[in-house]
């Protein structure tokens, strides 16, 4: 009951839903509101709504989680990606379109590992030595020179 009330303040935009109030709409199978909650939320609502239809399995679902596989926020996109596939969908537009958005995923996590690998590492060429002592050299050499 609680949940419904939930629902409605959502609705209202005066509250976000919460984990408790999906798992309580997933065993009444309110599939539209999780829908809802999917497109109108925010980045913490949209992600639980996206596992939550993962739970469901409601191939009626696929073009709301489509939608959401392009979200901004990455974690929206793999939540919309990990229900697709769960959802096991036959279409071979779908699935290809998953399998693209599994490999920039994964092409994201790859540069992401490799910028923090080579974080700790110092480069050879420090800015200020390229552009600030060249500056200032150049700025003493002028001085040396007499007032016309």
């Amino acid at each position: 009951m609680w949940a419904y009330i939930k629902y409605y303040l959502f609705r209202l935009r005066l509250t976000q839903l919460s984990e408790r109030d999906f798992s309580e709409l997933i065993d009444h199978y309110e599939v539209q509101k999780i829908e809802y909650a999917l497109k109108k939320g925010n980045y913490r609502t949209r992600r639980l709504a996206a596992q939550a239809l993962e739970l469901i399995g409601d191939e009626s679902s696929v073009p709301y989680l489509l939608k959401a596989m392009n979200d901004k926020v990455q974690n929206v996109s793999i939540a919309a990606l990990n229900a697709l596939e769960a959802i096991n969908v036959n279409d071979e537009l779908t699935l290809s379109i998953i399998k693209k958005r599994f490999d920039w995923v994964r092409e994201l996590r790859e540069k992401k590992e490799k910028f923090d690998a080579s974080k700790g590492q110092k480069s050879n060429i420090y800015k200020w030595e390229r552009t600030t002592k060249k500056n200032f050299e150049m700025v003493k050499e002028r001085l040396k020179r007499p007032i016309r």
